[in-house]
C-alpha cells in the first residue's frame, strides 16, 4: 500500500539510515532541551525564542502521547459532534490535542498567533500575554480516526515568522510559502513517541523514554537514502496530476 506523501516544505517522514541510531550510556543521554541549546550556541544572533517554541511543542506533545496511550481507558476515543475545517468529523483525541498545544503555547511571549486545522479561524493570543514574532500552524492530531484501530497518529507543526506589522498575527502571516518556514516538524503517536524537527540545519529525530519523561536524540541527521526501495505517493490523486506528474509516476513504477 502506498502512503501519502508530506508536504512540500515540511521534514520528509523518512527512516533514517542504519548506523544513525544514537546509542545513549547513563553519562551520554542527549535530551531534546541539551540539543537545542547546542544547536543555539552555533548562531550568537539567535533570541532563543525560536528555541521556546520548540521546549513547548515537545512539552505538548508528552501531554498529547500520555493521553493516546491511555485512550482506551479514558473514554476519550470516538467521534464528537463537530465538524473541522475540512469537514471532517472531529475525534475526541482531536479536540483534546488542539486545546493542549494552543494552551501550551498561547501564554509564552513567543507567538503572535496560531492556526490550526481544527479551528475555523486565526488563534489569537489571548489579551494579558505577550506577542512574538513568530507564527504557529499545525495540525494537532492527523490521522485521529485510526486511534480506534490502534493505528499510529501524529502532529504536525511549522513555524514562520510574522511578515505584517501590528501586534497580533494576521492571515497574510499564516499563508506564507514554505521555503520561507523557519522551523517545522511531526511527532508520531505509536509503539513509540518520536519528535522530528528541522530549522534548516538538518532533520533530527528525538524519541520519548517514558521512564524518565523526555525526549532523548535518538536518530540524528535524518536524510533519504540515495537509493531508496519504497516509493511513497497517494494514488488517489492521480486525475490531479497535470502530465509530467503522470509520466514520473509511470517511470517509477
Amino acid at each position: 500500500m502506498r502512503e501519502r506523501m508530506p508536504n512540500a516544505g515540511s521534514p520528509a517522514l523518512t527512516q533514517p539510515r542504519r548506523g544513525t541510531v544514537v546509542q545513549h550510556t547513563a553519562t551520554s543521554v542527549v535530551t531534546i532541551e541539551r540539543f537545542i541549546i547546542e544547536q543555539e550556541r552555533m548562531h550568537p544572533e539567535a533570541t532563543g525564542e525560536l528555541s521556546g517554541i520548540l521546549y513547548d511543542m515537545a512539552l505538548a506533545a508528552k501531554m498529547i502521547a500520555n493521553k493516546v496511550r491511555r485512550a482506551g481507558l479514558a473514554d476519550i476515543l470516538g467521534a464528537t459532534e463537530y465538524s473541522n475545517v475540512q469537514g471532517e468529523i472531529q475525534q475526541k483525541l482531536d479536540i483534546f490535542a488542539n486545546d493542549t498545544i494552543i494552551k501550551a503555547m498561547d501564554h509564552g511571549g513567543r507567538l503572535c498567533a496560531m492556526a490550526s486545522e481544527e479551528e475555523p479561524d486565526i488563534i489569537p493570543i489571548p489579551e494579558g500575554f505577550r506577542c512574538g514574532k513568530y507564527c504557529l500552524l499545525f495540525d494537532p492530531l492527523d490521522g485521529s480516526s485510526n486511534i480506534d484501530v490502534n493505528v499510529p497518529v501524529g502532529t504536525i507543526f511549522s513555524v514562520v515568522q510574522k511578515i505584517t506589522r501590528g501586534r497580533q498575527g494576521e492571515m497574510e502571516d499564516m499563508l506564507q510559502p514554505g521555503r520561507r518556514q523557519v522551523a517545522a516538524g511531526y511527532v508520531i503517536y505509536g509503539s513509540s513517541t518520536m519528535l522530528v524537527y528541522t530549522t534548516g540545519q538538518g532533520a533530527h529525530g528525538f524519541t520519548l523514554d517514558p521512564s524518565i519523561g523526555e525526549f532523548l536524540l535518538s536518530h540524528p541527521n535524518i536524510r533519504i537514502p540515495d537509493e531508496g526501495r519504497y516509493l511513497s505517493v497517494n494514488d488517489s490523486y492521480e486525475a490531479q496530476w497535470d502530465e509530467p506528474t503522470r509520466q514520473l509516476m509511470r517511470k517509477y513504477r
